[in-house]
């Protein structure tokens, strides 16, 4: 007799601890993060190499953004409370950064002279870097659980 089957009406194994934050939904939100990755990359080479006299803060700090989204994807890509407080704190910086230069281009339109990807609170991307950490914190508080149960 096999005691390592299910009997029914019993519930299911509970999965790894740590891989619920990384599947169904939290592979969407890698996959964008991953699409702002790449996007927030180009644009920050493209302007540091062909303009970076006309704008250097804006540009710096869209390279900056790169490097935040980048962190934030492999760290919510991966399973384990290390990975887990690295996407955290990626996230986190960047709302705050896109609070920050949203607000900040507010108050004074002429200190960014040209886009950064958290211009405009995200305008120029649809608002979906102003959405994205909201969603990606929220995500992230949901499976607080998985990345304890993980070392």
């Amino acid at each position: 007799m096999n005691l390592n089957k299910s009997r029914p009406g019993a519930s299911p194994e509970p999965a790894a601890a740590g891989s619920a934050r990384n599947a169904g939904p939290g592979r969407l939100l890698v996959a964008v993060y991953a699409v702002f990755a790449l996007s927030s990359t180009a644009r920050a080479v493209f302007q540091i190499a062909t303009k970076f006299d006309e704008a250097p803060v804006a540009y710096l700090l869209s390279a900056f953004a790169a490097v935040v989204y980048i962190v934030a994807m492999v760290g919510l890509a991966k399973s384990g409370s290390g990975s887990y407080k690295v996407s955290v704190a990626a996230v986190g910086i960047e709302m705050i950064g896109v609070l920050a230069v949203g607000i900040f281009g507010l108050v004074d339109p002429a200190a960014l002279p040209d886009d950064t990807v958290w211009s405009g609170f995200g305008a120029g991307y649809g608002y979906v870097p102003l959405i994205l950490p909201v969603l990606g914190l929220w995500w992230l508080y949901r499976h607080r659980a998985d990345a304890a149960a993980r070392p």
